[in-house]
């Protein structure tokens, strides 16, 4: 077996019916995407090699003008890349070029072996087989032998296992994305009436960061096609069942985006006021949340109950890896420089019965390092309260917790546990004096989505959503040569 890259990213797709160089565009559409990946980033235009660069967008900084003029087009694709399998290299970055086709790919593809050995030719090594590589050798098959991108795009989706959103752009010029039939991954439509520009995107943060309005989602089994001919629509899917990943709800997206018609910042802080009813904990002196994302469920929690809500935990953001978010960290040693920067406020945890809100608890390093830290600033008691289920299972739809025996809730005697005595197991290993996690039908209460039409995946152990049960692998198979001498234990989100 290929240890192959899989990827849950970011990816743009900008076309303008004027004319207009779009490639400012494009980075600043990425930038806004930064939280969703930050190993490296590319863009890609009809006929030239795609840009690649490692790191953040802004890194590359210096390199903005010059880029906009050599790359001048009015049509291009973006990625930001966070791996979730295999090693981290610029041949592993994106968009990939297929002979006359460019893809940009966000989601994962369990079955990208298989799928290989359905393209002839093609020599595939263990680093540069990503997932995305396979499929658009796959689809660039596909379409020469059915000549139509909706048509080839219906037969993939059969032969495909996992999610996928994609968006490519030909020499030919097209823009074209789709998202998975099933809609695990967000994907949105937007227009900017100054030089009419199309705009597609992961999420409606890009579409604000360059000043293009947000139209609508695009339809799970959607393909649009952008060209001089305008913006044109096909239907490659028609199955009704929806799998919308849970996950972007509380950590992944961005609180300012628009996601299947709710505001990400106001169903966090809704979410909060669920999880203050499911645990009204009001002998509670103070709520803190930790940065960033469980800022607004924190607020949530204690309007709800009118409890004192604080900054006790600050980000150090002049620190090299502060500003990032450790849990798409690629490597535990990143991840656990980036939680060495979360510092207590003595002044406002000393001598306080404290209520610690976080969005998930995967591989629980974080989570000790933090109730530690309060122990230190003089906290009487700690209260952790998780708005995510408990994490039981890997994910095999984009995120990066691809093995059971990193996450926190796997039982080093491999016993099967009840719900109570993995929640006490879990609470023992962090050290918190109580923990609480959030109920599947709470949040999707929360999002105003029906719960069924949820991915819960990593939570059940039901991936039904998937039409397949996976065969779970150790971190050490999943990463291969990546693995930094720790088996397991990183940081949340």
């Amino acid at each position: 077996m290929l240890d192959r890259p899989q990827e849950n990213c970011g990816v743009v797709g900008v076309f303008s019916l004027s004319g207009t160089n779009v490639i400012p565009m494009g980075i600043d559409a990425l930038r806004a995407l930064q939280h969703r990946g930050q190993e490296a980033w590319g863009l890609a235009v009809p006929n030239r090699k795609p840009v690649k660069r490692m790191g953040l967008v802004s890194s590359s900084s210096s390199e903005f003008k010059k880029l906009a003029q050599e790359y001048s087009s009015p049509a291009a694709i973006g990625h930001v890349r966070y791996s979730t399998v295999g090693g981290g290299s610029l041949e592993n970055a994106q968009p990939l070029k297929v002979k006359d086709l460019c893809v940009a790919h966000n989601g994962t593809i369990a079955n990208a072996d298989e799928i290989s050995n359905m393209v002839g030719g093609c020599t595939f090594t263990p680093q540069s087989a990503s997932d995305t590589l396979v499929a658009a050798h796959r689809l660039v098959s596909l379409i020469s032998e059915n000549g139509k991108m909706g048509k080839a795009l219906s037969i993939l989706k059969n032969e495909m296992i996992g999610s996928f959103c994609f968006t490519f752009i030909s020499d030919d010029g097209a823009v074209y994305a789709a998202r998975d039939p099933k809609g695990f991954r967000p994907m949105v439509l937007g227009h900017k009436k100054d030089d009419d520009v199309y705009i597609v995107a992961s999420e409606s943060s890009a579409l604000s960061a360059v000043g293009a309005t947000l139209i609508r989602n695009v339809k799970p089994g959607e393909l649009l096609r952008i060209s001089a001919e305008g913006l044109e629509s096909e239907i490659f899917s028609t199955e009704p069942e929806r799998a919308h990943c849970s996950f972007e709800f509380t950590y992944f997206a961005h609180p300012s985006s628009k996601m299947e018609g709710a505001n990400i910042y106001v169903t966090r802080k809704r979410i909060g006021k669920m999880l203050a009813r499911k645990f009204p904990i009001k002998d509670a002196d103070l709520v803190v949340p930790v940065p960033d994302s469980a800022r607004p469920a924190a607020l949530g929690y204690a309007q709800e109950l009118g409890i004192q809500f604080d900054e006790g935990l600050l980000k150090d953001r002049y620190s090299k890896k502060g500003p990032l978010r450790s849990f798409i960290e690629p490597h535990h040693t990143e991840r656990m420089e980036i939680n060495r920067w979360i510092m207590p406020i003595r002044e406002i945890i000393d001598g306080k019965h404290v209520v610690v809100i976080d969005d998930s608890l995967v591989r629980g390093t974080s989570s000790r390092a933090i109730v530690k830290a309060l122990r230190r600033a003089g906290a009487k008691r700690i209260s952790m309260l998780i708005t995510y289920p408990p994490i039981t299972h890997p994910c095999y739809a984009g995120i990066d917790f691809p093995s059971q025996e990193e996450l926190a809730t796997f039982s080093p005697d491999r016993r099967e546990l009840s719900r109570q005595e993995t929640i006490e197991m879990v609470r023992n290993s962090i050290g918190a004096d109580f923990l609480g996690y959030n109920s599947a039908e709470n949040l999707a209460d929360a999002v105003g989505l029906p719960a069924d039409s949820m991915c819960f995946a990593c939570s059940t152990g039901d991936y039904a959503s998937l039409g397949v049960t996976p065969k779970f692998k150790t971190r050490r198979e999943m990463k291969g040569d990546e693995m930094d001498g720790t088996e397991a234990g990183a940081g949340e989100g």
